[in-house]
């Protein structure tokens, strides 16, 4: 493009400095209109932070990060977050920061692992040569997505404290996990000394399991033989984590719950709360995910189908190896928004009380402190980044899977 301009000058020279050729050039007038819109978007911009400082300072309004620092001075609904982070009322908004961030990304992530098995399901119910099974999950995907996802979860929270026991009627389960209206009780887990070889092993096992699945498929691309990888998969992942663990001597002991007088003491809580909005959330999210798949299987080709039933493999067969695989080439893309969606959604939880980030950083705290630009462009960035991250994901999983050319 430049050089374009400089010989267009160049050549006006010789006729003296005319610029009807750049104006009538195509090329340099989108160059100049491309200059003067951005010239215009940073100056839009640079006007409107000057005019919020220039507000904030007339207000007498703090400025600054320095109240991540100062005492929260409340409490947080026991959770994951408290767990993870340890926070009691004298720690600081920062903690308070990082509690809420755990418990939302608790939330993302059991969220988006139920949706796709509910969504990967319901897809293929949807396609059932079953009438009954056909029609039941089209019925889910139209009455679920069709009601607004703040009154699902304000449904399901008070269907859920509404319809389960008393504390003092809780219901039993061999003694180790009770269920109540204040929540799913399970024994909590207290690391000792040496646990940390214990996981070391697992994230070794995972990795040594992703190496022989890959040997097998490389084998098998060469000779035609097919191994079942799940056996290995099956030692490496929970085998040798097992082993270390019984070699080690058990490190790793668990504080289970104890009905009191009035409540159960100890264990680890599942509050109701994040019952509500974890469900709330998939089944939502489920019915999107369901049509994506749908349509995945229907944009493969029928022949691939016949073909599939001309060698013998069964329906199931057929599915798993022939059908699914090109259908989530199809599927991934609106997927990828969905799990956008259910991450962004979950800042709905401050309708129920759930110690997620907006409900506790960006609603007590910014109550407390007055710093909302600070406070909500920290939780502008956490959301941005969660779900840079899953897109991330998601697309490198996307590009595995594309065809590849010779």
């Amino acid at each position: 493009m430049k050089k374009l301009i400089l010989d267009s000058l160049g050549k006006s020279k010789h006729r003296g400095l005319n610029f009807r050729d750049l104006l009538y050039n195509n090329e340099a007038r989108a160059f100049f209109f491309q200059v003067i819109t951005f010239v215009l978007v940073v100056g839009l911009f640079y006007t409107a932070i000057g005019n919020l400082f220039e507000n904030i300072e007339e207000r007498g309004i703090n400025t600054g990060f320095s109240f991540l620092n100062n005492r929260a001075g409340f409490d947080i609904l026991p959770f994951l977050g408290n767990i993870v982070v340890d926070y009691t009322p004298e720690s600081s908004n920062l903690t308070v920061f990082y509690v809420g961030l755990v418990n939302t990304l608790v939330v993302a992530f059991i969220g988006i692992i139920l949706s796709t098995l509910i969504g990967l399901l319901i897809g293929i119910a949807r396609l059932s040569n079953n009438y009954l099974i056909s029609k039941l999950a089209g019925g889910y995907i139209e009455l679920f997505r069709n009601i607004p996802i703040l009154l699902q979860i304000l449904f399901w929270y008070n269907l859920f404290i509404n319809v389960f026991p008393h504390p003092k009627q809780s219901l039993a389960f061999f003694d180790i996990a009770f269920l109540n209206q204040r929540g799913l009780y399970l024994p909590k887990p207290i690391p000792e000394d040496g646990f940390l070889f214990v996981a070391l092993a697992f994230i070794i096992g995972i990795i040594a399991a992703y190496f022989v699945k890959k040997f097998f498929k490389r084998k098998h691309e060469l000779t035609g033989s097919h191994t079942s990888t799940w056996p290995y998969t099956l030692g490496l992942v929970v085998g040798f984590p097992v082993i270390v663990y019984l070699l080690i001597g058990s490190p790793l002991q668990f504080d289970y719950a104890v009905l009191g007088k009035f409540n159960l003491k100890g264990g680890m809580a599942v509050v109701p709360e994040f019952l509500a909005l974890t469900f709330a959330l998939s089944v939502y999210t489920a019915t999107y995910i369901a049509e994506a798949i749908r349509s995945g299987i229907e944009a493969v080709d029928k022949g691939q189908k016949e073909a599939a039933a001309a060698i013998g493999l069964s329906p199931i067969q057929s599915l798993k190896l022939i059908v699914l695989p090109q259908a989530l080439r199809v599927a991934i893309p609106p997927t990828i928004n969905q799990y956008l969606n259910l991450t962004k959604n979950s800042s709905l939880a401050t309708v129920i009380g759930y110690p997620e980030l907006m409900s506790t950083f960006g609603g007590t705290v910014l109550n407390q402190v007055g710093q909302a630009v600070e406070i909500l462009a920290m939780a502008m960035l956490v959301y941005l980044v969660i779900s840079l991250f899953i897109s991330l994901l998601l697309n490198y999983v996307n590009k595995k899977m594309e065809i590849q050319g010779r």
